[in-house]
Order: structure tokens, then sequence, then C-alpha cells
């Protein structure tokens, strides 16, 4: 298997720590084994876990009023792999990348396929993108797409939907991600009940295209670039629209779509209990949809996500939510962010592994919310990341990912591969 990272200084890397990775590990597990835990049962589960990065999260992104071009971004889908294998490479979490089309559309198929498993990559849930008009498209979505008032419009943004499941099928893919911009932002501007209606016709239309063994998920968001109302807003209006459209439709919760302080644990257990909980895409915020690192401003609220996902498996151990990174990195180096948050996502997983369910349902069944609680606390407050690291290092990757990855020069060298070019962005954000 192709790696761009050098091996030899990846095990000297390792080998330097890990004498005080295994004293911590071992620490850890006679603290845990006092309370039944066998850290190596845990150990397994974190192996496994895995969360897929977004191919446009390698590139620098930015905001409404200016982008920072960063070096050596990559410039094209094969160039973005290359970043992808380095993140896998070192944090053996994301073997998984998630395309978004046209940004990504290569000229052959095949060829991006095995170029992408020459690295020991997949390709995770495809996403359209109606939300913005491409080259040579013959309709504007300025006003809409699934739920534009003029059919024609509809009809390009579902041949657009249809084309993105057609080249997944390609590549190996089983999902398509829907989101749209779709809203108003003026009172009366828009319809509520039509654009809905035409909504729901755009996606069946759609959901009815896909292959037996694809999921679609829908994905909703608070606001943006619809500021005063946006058609699938929230996760009630994404769960009647899947509802409406079939088994394999599914409700899609990004982290940062919701309006401050929302429980958005609430929300995935009310998603998961009604059959509609379909995946994340993980990513922090602190005002509003900032795309920051997962963890980064409130990993309390990613655990407690956790600690009803694991419950939820605890109960049906066959459901397997898709999990994505949807970050954007204007001040950091992405490859860093991207390694930061995936063990920031697995760190959540694992902790949540660690809670006393049984201590947990008593406390709930009696009524006593203040060990209920700190159960949840005693699980969050432990410093697991022996286990993270010991993970990585029976997997092939590094003890410390970023350190690592700083030590490679990947960065520089790829900076004099890439000439940079100010007017255009690798992320395919504008």
């Amino acid at each position: 298997m192709k790696q761009l990272i050098d091996q030899n200084l990846l095990q000297e890397h390792n080998a330097k720590q890990e004498a005080a990775v295994t004293s911590d590990y071992n620490a850890l597990a006679e603290k845990l084994d006092r309370s039944g835990v066998r850290i190596d049962t845990i150990l397994e589960q974190a192996k496994q876990f895995t969360v897929a990065v977004p191919s446009w999260g390698v590139g620098t992104g930015g905001t409404r009023f200016a982008r920072f071009p960063g070096k050596g971004e990559p410039r094209n889908i094969f160039e973005k792999l290359d970043d992808c294998s380095v993140i896998q490479l070192l944090s053996q979490a994301t073997p998984a990348v998630s395309l978004h089309i046209p940004w990504d559309r290569p000229k052959d198929p095949n060829e991006l396929r095995q170029y992408a498993e020459q690295y020991g990559l997949h390709f995770d849930a495809m996403n359209s993108n109606t939300f913005q008009d491409q080259i040579g498209q013959e309709e504007s979505y300025k006003f809409g797409s699934l739920t534009h008032t003029n059919k024609a419009v509809r009809e390009q943004a579902i041949a657009h939907n249809i084309d993105v499941v057609e080249l997944g099928q390609k590549l190996g893919s089983k999902a398509l991600t829907v989101w749209v911009g779709d809203g108003s932002n003026f009172p009366g501007q828009q319809h509520f009940k039509n654009s809905f209606s035409h909504y729901l016709d755009s996606i069946k239309t759609v959901y009815n295209s896909l292959p037996d063994d694809w999921n679609m998920l829908l994905e909703h968001k608070i606001f943006e670039p619809a500021f005063y109302s946006t058609v699938i807003q929230d996760w009630g209006s994404s769960y009647l629209a899947a509802k409406e459209t079939g088994e394999r439709c599914l409700s899609l919760v990004d982290l940062g779509h919701h309006a401050p302080n929302v429980n958005i644990e609430m929300i995935v257990s009310r998603l998961a209990q009604f059959g509609k909980l379909g995946g994340f895409h993980f990513n922090d915020s602190k005002y509003g949809d900032d795309d920051l690192d997962s963890g980064s401003i409130n990993p309390y609220q990613l655990f407690l996500i956790f600690n009803e996902l694991t419950d939820i498996r605890a109960q049906d151990p066959s459901y397997r939510p898709f999990y994505m990174l949807d970050q954007s990195h204007n001040v950091t180096d992405p490859i860093e962010s991207l390694m930061y948050s995936a063990a920031e996502v697995q760190r959540a997983f694992v902790k949540s592994l660690l809670v006393d369910r049984q201590a947990l349902t008593q406390y709930q069944e009696t009524n006593d919310p203040m060990m209920a609680q700190a159960s949840l606390k005693q699980a969050y407050n432990l410093d697991v990341e022996p286990i993270l690291q010991m993970a990585r290092l029976h997997t092939g990757g590094a003890i410390d990912p970023v350190s690592c990855y700083r030590a490679s020069g990947y960065r520089a060298a790829v900076a004099k591969a890439r000439p940079a070019d100010p007017n255009k962005t690798g992320s395919g954000i504008v």
C-alpha cells in the first residue's frame, strides 16, 4: 500500500513514546479493572471506530468576508486524496472519504477509485450541490433548487442528484447526502406549504432512483443562506420528509446546524427511536454554523451524543450510522485539524463505552438526578488518551499524529509541488 509519510520516521517517532504509553495504558487498565471493565475490550472497539473525512475539508475554507489560501492546499481531487491518505495513515480512524459533486467530479471514476484504493481508502456518502450555480448551468438556484417555483429548476436539481448517485455507484459509495440552502430572506417571499411540497416531490423522485442497497440522508440547517426561513430548517422537517419519502430515507444531524443551546443529544434519541437517525456531520460551534474543529468548544456535548448512540447500539448492535467530519479550516493546517477532530470524536465514543449503564438505568428509574449525572461525569472525566494512543500504535498509526506529521515535513513538501493560486480554493468553498 502506498504511503506518503516515511515509515522509518513513523516507527522512530513511536519508539520514543511507546514505553510511556504502555505504562500509562497499564495504569489505566488497573484503574478500570477495579470497576470491572476490561481495557482490552475497550481497546478493540476503539480500533474499530472510524469517521469519514470530507474531501473539501483538506482545503482552506473562508468566511463571507475573506479567504486566506493555505500553503500547498490541494488543487484537485487526486491531491485531496493524497492529503486524506496522510490523515488515515497517522490517525488510523479515517479510511473513508466523502466527495462533493461537482467539486470532485473525476473524468474517469475507475481511475479515481483505483487511486483511492492504493492508499487503502474508500468512498463514503456522496454529497450533491444545488446551493450554487455551476458553469454552463441552464437554470439558476438563486431562488431555490429542489423547492423552486419553476419546475424546470426543480428538474435540473433532481437530475443532478440522480447523476451524483450514478457516479457514486461507480466509486463504491452507498449513500447520498442532500442538503439544500433553499428558503427565503423576507417575510412573504415564499409560500411555506408549497415549497415543502415541492421538496417532497423532488426528494421522492431522487429516492426512487436509488439502488436497493443505498440510503438517502437528509441534512437540515437552521439558517444560511436563507436567513428568514429555511425549507429543511430543523430535525422535525427532516423527519417528516424522511418519513414521507421511504424506509431508506433518513435524517442526518450536523452538530453545527442548530440554534445555540439546542439539546442535540435528545434529537439523536428521538430520531433513533423512530428509525430515522441516519448519520452525523461532526464539528463544533460557538455562535452559529461555525464548522469549528470537533470537540474544540463543547466536548461534553459530543460525549452526551455518543452516550445516546452507545445506548442505541446496546439495544440494536446492527445499527451503523454514517459518521463524517464536516469542518472549515481558516487558520489551521487542515490535515492537523482533521486528525485532531477524528481523535476527539473517537475519544467521545470510547468514554461513552465506560458509562455504567446498569447503574445509570437504576438512577433514572429511581429518580436520582445527582447520581445519574455523576455516573455520566465519572466516564467523561476519565482520561482515555492511553487507549487512543495504544489503538493507533496497534493499527500502524502514530501515537501522536500531529507531532509526527509536523516532523515529516509533508506540508512543506507539497507547498513546493503545489504552487499557490490565490484565485482558487482547494476546499471547493468560496
